[in-house]
Parts: structure tokens; C-alpha cells; sequence
């Protein structure tokens, strides 16, 4: 497989599309749940109602957690320069080894590009720490897996 930075361009345009599909349903979550809440009415069992806003509440705090985690993957993604072309592998490095595709930039998991799958991992993850720095034909092993690089861009 020949890769070339129109291959990680199109990575990035589609953890974009996928980032910003799921930053629009937390929205809408969040939205849904904050009506549901205001539309609570509050019954004779006090209790009751003071437990399902909360259970709401909890859940549009949880949605909220998810927002902002999803909107750092946005500006970390947008960070990276994927006009460059690297020797060894670092932040925005796509590569190609006997044991899968893979991108560095952020943890996302695996996308399918142009009938090919890769893994969008991040540096901080244990087989990004291993790949870090690392060169064509260099073997990284992990668990029970072993990872010679093909191609480096």
C-alpha cells in the first residue's frame, strides 16, 4: 500500500465529520434532557420528583463531560499538521505496518478510508508510546503483537 498526505488528509476530514456528528448529538442530548427536567412537574410524592431531576441532572452532567472530552479531541485534532512529512513517527504521523494502519494524533479508533481501516491513536496510548520515534523497518513488539513499520508519511 502506497500512502500519501491526500491519504491523511481524508483521516482527518473524517475524525472532523465523526467529531463533529457526536459533538452535535451531545448537544442535542443535552438539550432533550435539560426539557425533560424543566418539564418535570412536581407531584405530591416530593421525593419522587426530587430524585428523577436529580437522575436527570446527573445525566445531562454526564453528557456535559462528554461535550467538553469530545471538543478537546476537535482542538487537538485541528493542531496537527498534516501537510508534514516525518522520518520517524510523531504527533500527526501516518503509518503502515505488518499489523494494521495506523494515525497518531488522537485516540478516535479504527475508521475505514478508501476501502482501508486504521486506528487513530493517540502518543499517550501504549502502542503509540511504542511507535514514538521510531523509523521505517524499525519492529515494535507489544502484548502478543508485533509491528514492523512498512511506510512512514
Amino acid at each position: 500500500m502506497k500512502i500519501s498526505l491526500a491519504t491523511k488528509a481524508a483521516i482527518v476530514a473524517k475524525l472532523n465529520q465523526l467529531i463533529d456528528e457526536q459533538i452535535a448529538l451531545l448537544e442535542t442530548s443535552i438539550a432533550d434532557a435539560k426539557k425533560a427536567r424543566d418539564l418535570e412537574t412536581k407531584s405530591s410524592a416530593g421525593d419522587k420528583f426530587e430524585t428523577s431531576r436529580a437522575r436527570v441532572q446527573s445525566e445531562i452532567d454526564r453528557y456535559a463531560t462528554q461535550l467538553n472530552k469530545t471538543w478537546q479531541l476537535k482542538n487537538d485534532l485541528q493542531k496537527i499538521d498534516i501537510s508534514k512529512k516525518y522520518r520517524q513517527v510523531e504527533l500527526g504521523s501516518l503509518i503502515i505496518t505488518t499489523n494494521g494502519n495506523y494515525f497518531i494524533g488522537i485516540g478516535y479508533g479504527k475508521i475505514a478510508i478508501q476501502e482501508n481501516s486504521y486506528y487513530a491513536i493517540s502518543l499517550a496510548s501504549p502502542v503509540g508510546r511504542l511507535f514514538y520515534q521510531k523509523a521505517v523497518g524499525d519492529i515494535i513488539k507489544h502484548i502478543n503483537n508485533t509491528y514492523k513499520i512498512l511506510e512512514l508519511i
